[in-house]
């Protein structure tokens, strides 16, 4: 994949939340918020830049990309308070969307610690688990446990 563009992602990113807030003052009472695809995909090219993880096809069951050394990665990004886990990935990196343009990491490590703390199966065949309690899994995460962030 070329990174030769990324450096603009912050930029599009302030884009996308100032037309939200326009939308958002247009016609008061309504969210629109940046989700679903959008956010993932946006998540999804960060992640395999900041940590130089190779991505998978879209679609593909369960991960989303592959380390160096074959660990396979499910990378979830939120704008909000929770992401929804599908399945028990091997490894799991969570980033957080700024309205900046920048990423807070969230969580960073094996999957099964999320997934343990995950709520019951929705209806949308999902699992939700909030953002602070990822943040609390984090700390019980030894450094050797992390997917290194590379840039």
């Amino acid at each position: 994949m070329s990174y030769k563009n990324i450096e603009q992602i912050p930029s599009l990113i302030q884009e996308l939340y100032s037309i939200v807030n326009k939308l958002e003052l247009a016609y008061e009472g309504r969210k629109f918020t940046l989700d679903g695809h959008l956010v993932g995909s946006i998540g999804e090219v960060l992640v395999s830049y900041y940590y130089d993880v190779e991505l998978l096809p879209p679609s593909t069951e369960k991960h989303d990309a592959r380390t160096k050394d074959d660990k396979l990665v499910q990378i979830k990004a939120t704008q909000g308070s929770s992401v929804g886990l599908r399945s028990e990935p091997d490894y799991l990196i969570v980033i957080k969307i700024l309205p900046n343009g920048s990423i807070e990491e969230v969580y960073n490590g094996p999957g099964i610690n999320a997934w343990d703390r995950s709520g019951k199966m929705q209806k949308n065949g999902q699992r939700a688990i909030s953002v602070g309690i990822l943040k609390k899994l984090m700390y019980d995460v030894p450094q050797n446990m992390h997917i290194p962030k590379i840039r």
